[in-house]
């Protein structure tokens, strides 16, 4: 192998600082660069077709295709969360006023129980109603703080939210104009074969599209569909507890039987047996069916991973990183896939591995 001269190792300590430094600059900006990316990714067929039907007109192009993503995406996640806002002050204040009896309602859930469980409680009843009003009191208290508190950050971050919302759709238009020239120059910056490049460039784009497309719309029908029956059952928020369950199924395999499975086992140990088993089997029949068929074909099919790793990978993905880990993590498990699989299929690559 040629050895680099003092220049070219001079050149390459400075390409490396330089690099860090503007990932430093662009890092209050990270989550609107990656959104940016992620939604020019998935929309680039749409935008695709659009720009063929316009001709040269690339600026015009762009410009629909940004539209289009506010009128389709922004707006209505706008108004959905002011709804779940709404409706999350509505049932903070009915706990508050009491027009929720909790107490009521577990009294009526203790009667429920067999009378070994009875006659204990009764031994501890003191002790226990001590604990749990005092617990009960201190949840409503932390719950108020908390929903104070994040109406405070909503209103002291707004400027910030809406300056990386600004810098997201700038990004993005430029990324619909120009991302055929950009992704070819950073394929070509890139030190692998063609057919490498190829292969793992390909597998990127079709893990970021099959898990933004197949994740949110599971988490759509979910969230729907769970917030449908709650509404059915005169559940209090039905928007906040379908939003809730809409984020969760992102979690595959458990996601919206969270929230769904104990109101469910509630109704039943209060009851109210009807609702209880209406809920129980419209969750595992219709909540349940739509991740098992749909998340397999819109994401498993187009990523080619397995299940367990689809639900390993964006858990541990979402615990580190957040919403964004739910991209992130499914992208790295099926680079790390492939780039093994390259890896084991390549002889010349691992013999000449072998024998550095």
């Amino acid at each position: 192998m040629k050895h680099l001269t003092l220049s070219q190792h001079f050149f390459l300590l400075l390409l490396g600082l330089v690099t860090l430094a503007f990932g430093w600059i662009l890092l209050p900006f990270s989550g609107a660069i990656f959104w940016g990316a992620v939604l020019a990714i998935v929309f680039a067929p749409l935008h695709g077709r659009l720009a063929v039907a316009l001709g040269d007109r690339r600026n015009l192009a762009a410009f629909i295709s940004l539209l289009m993503i506010i009128v389709a995406v922004i707006l209505p996640v706008a108004v959905i969360g002011s709804s779940l806002l709404d409706q999350a002050a509505s049932v903070i204040s009915r706990v508050n006023v009491a027009e929720i009896d909790f107490a009521g309602k577990f009294d009526q859930l203790l009667g429920r129980l067999p009378a070994w469980a009875i006659s204990w409680l009764e031994l501890h009843e003191a002790e226990i109603t001590a604990t749990l009003d005092e617990q009960f009191k201190a949840g409503i208290a932390q719950l108020s703080d908390m929903a104070a508190s994040y109406a405070v950050n909503i209103g002291r971050h707004a400027f910030d939210f809406m300056v990386s919302m600004g810098v997201m759709l700038y990004l993005l238009f430029f990324l619909f104009r120009d991302g055929h020239t950009i992704a070819a120059r950073i394929q070509a910056a890139v030190p692998l074969s063609a057919d490498y490049k190829h292969l793992l460039f390909a597998k990127f784009v079709t893990v970021i599209r099959a898990t933004v497309k197949g994740n949110v719309l599971v988490a759509l029908a979910q969230g729907a569909l769970g917030g449908l029956i709650f509404w059915f059952l005169v559940v209090p928020g039905p928007v906040l507890w379908g939003v809730v369950m809409a984020f969760l199924s992102l979690l595959p395999a458990v996601g919206a039987a969270i929230i769904w499975g104990p109101v469910a086992a509630y109704f039943l140990f209060t009851g109210a047996v009807w609702q209880g088993a209406l809920l129980g089997t419209y969750g595992v029949l219709v909540i349940g069916l739509v991740d098992n068929l749909l998340r397999p074909v819109l994401v498993g099919k187009d990523t080619k991973l397995p299940d367990y790793l689809v639900l390993l990978s964006t858990i541990g993905g979402m615990a580190l990183l957040g919403l964004n880990g739910f991209v992130i993590g499914p992208v790295i498990a099926a680079m790390f896939v492939a780039g093994w699989g390259l890896f084991a299929n390549s002889v010349e690559f691992r013999d000449r591995v072998a024998r550095a």
